[in-house]
């Protein structure tokens, strides 16, 4: 007799034993969903909110815009969005792409505005009373911006219980990330993956409409919700549904139409601005291809380059090697016993990506974080890899103090670089082992008839139920057969 959802204590060896600080694992004649407030949404939005309470304070010293005797490194709270407020002139009111260039995606940039637009009215507003502390107006954007970010990131965790299925409590991992508490609020990063987890969910509920214009959306903040749509791509041609993604995809393209076709129009310069700068753009220090590059003395690759030449092989390489892990993905998806979960595909994806892409900008791991959790839902290994991820940034921020102010060398950056990129690594493996082994996947184990809480329309295919259904007959030791599992 199964309870109505996974009890975590009951499943998780690292969640039983933190229960042990209130009292142990949940009791076996314990009931469950009879909460009146304390609900599982409730507290996974509790644990969220102390979360982000935590980044706050480790962000408050650079708030102020006051980055002397290089406070954003000494106290480990660099954010792009002091630094960008004065760059783009935020603060005199002037838009983004139609005032002053700004090298992100459009969406991002309205997101920009929209909170410099805020705080200048709470400027205004504390000016003519004494009600409001008077605050610098870069101080004053940067509480709205993270206040915004903190809405995005209460809407992840939403969308993360809504397409947990019955384990609601994999939310829980979002509110208690280290990885959150450290980037939530480095860049504008949380909007996209909010925008892209709505649209999961929408998918999940049978809305691929909804679900293409929300992708859409989150792919005009930033670009890696092009890779959730080529997981659905993958698993749609699998199923037999690939009008069902057609639609989608034509969603999908239509509102990313709608929010760039007008800025593209009015400042097509400013529009480009962001792709030229990502052409241009040499290998990031967190990327292999820039430790490739560091220990041949810059002589691999393109070699030494002039300020603003375009690094011609290493864009072609990157391109081959994420065509590559695309193409190697798709293979799998297509070989697996079991059609794959759409997270699982969608987190080997965007992790791959990451790993053979020459940027990997630190808060670009807050991508990974709601697909990881809903990939693989195991606290001991997402808590290993969220920690190499949250220790990378201290000798990051120390390597960019400088050896010269007390900071270290580049050596000790690399080897922390390389134990993040081994714990990713791991956690692809894991995930690669539950989709070929689907009997280890701790979603479908132990649940009969659980699928894919997120699969939405792919629940319903006769292809994939008739390949489910010989998967079950072979494991069973008996005959294949083409009945229709439900």
């Amino acid at each position: 007799m199964f309870p109505d959802r996974v009890v975590p204590t009951w499943t998780d060896r690292v969640a039983a034993q933190a229960s042990e600080a209130v009292g142990g694992p949940w009791g076996r004649h314990a009931v469950t969903g009879r909460a009146l407030f304390w609900t599982p949404l409730r507290v996974c939005l509790l644990f969220v909110v102390v979360g982000l309470g935590l980044a706050w304070i480790k962000q408050e010293p650079c708030a102020d815009g006051d980055w002397s005797g290089s406070r954003q490194y000494t106290h480990l709270c660099y954010s792009d969005a002091v630094p960008l407020f004065g760059r783009y002139d935020l603060g005199s009111g002037a838009l983004p792409y139609l005032d002053s260039p700004v090298d992100y995606p459009v969406l991002t940039g309205g997101f920009m505005g929209l909170a410099a637009a805020v705080a200048r009215a709470y400027d205004g507003a504390a000016r003519a009373t004494d009600l409001l502390p008077d605050l610098p107006p870069v101080q004053s954007y940067y509480v709205v911006t993270c206040l915004l970010l903190s809405i995005c990131a209460l809407v992840t965790v939403r969308a993360v219980l809504g397409l947990a299925g019955r384990r609601p409590w994999d939310a829980a991992m979002i509110g208690l990330s280290p990885l959150l508490v450290v980037h939530a609020f480095t860049n504008w990063d949380l909007f996209a993956v909010a925008l892209a987890t709505l649209g999961m969910w929408a998918w999940a509920r049978g809305r691929p409409v909804p679900a293409g214009v929300l992708l859409g959306l989150a792919t005009a903040a930033k670009l890696y919700p092009l890779l959730v749509l080529v997981a659905l791509l993958l698993l749609c041609l699998r199923a037999g549904l690939v009008r069902t993604w057609l639609r989608t995809a034509g969603a999908a393209l239509a509102a990313w139409v709608a929010v760039d076709l007008p800025v593209l129009l009015a400042a097509p310069g400013n529009w480009g601005l962001f792709f030229r700068r990502n052409g241009v753009r040499e290998a990031d220090p967190d990327s292999l291809w820039n430790i490739a590059l560091h220990l041949t003395g810059g002589r691999l690759l393109d070699g030494p380059l002039a300020p603003g030449q375009t690094p011609v092989v290493l864009n072609t390489l990157t391109a081959l090697a994420v065509a590559s892990m695309v193409a190697g993905v798709g293979w799998l998806v297509m070989v697996a016993p079991v059609r794959p979960r759409v997270a699982q595909v969608a987190f080997l994806l965007v992790a791959g990506f990451l790993l053979l892409n020459k940027v990997w900008s630190p808060q670009y791991s807050l991508w990974l974080l709601p697909l990881a959790v809903l990939a693989r839902p195991a606290w001991r290994s997402l808590l290993a890899w969220q920690a190499t991820e949250a220790l990378l940034w201290v000798p990051r921020m120390l390597w960019y103090l400088g050896t010269d102010n007390q900071g270290i060398g580049i050596g000790w950056f690399f080897l922390a670089v390389g134990v993040r990129d081994a714990a990713v690594v791991v956690l692809m493996a894991l995930v690669v082992r539950d989709l070929l082994q689907p009997d280890r996947d701790v979603v479908r184990a132990g649940w009969p008839g659980v699928d894919d809480p997120a699969g939405g329309p792919l629940e319903h295919s006769p292809v994939d139920h008739r390949l489910r259904a010989r998967h079950l007959g072979r494991r069973a030791g008996g005959p294949r057969t083409e009945t229709m599992i439900n």
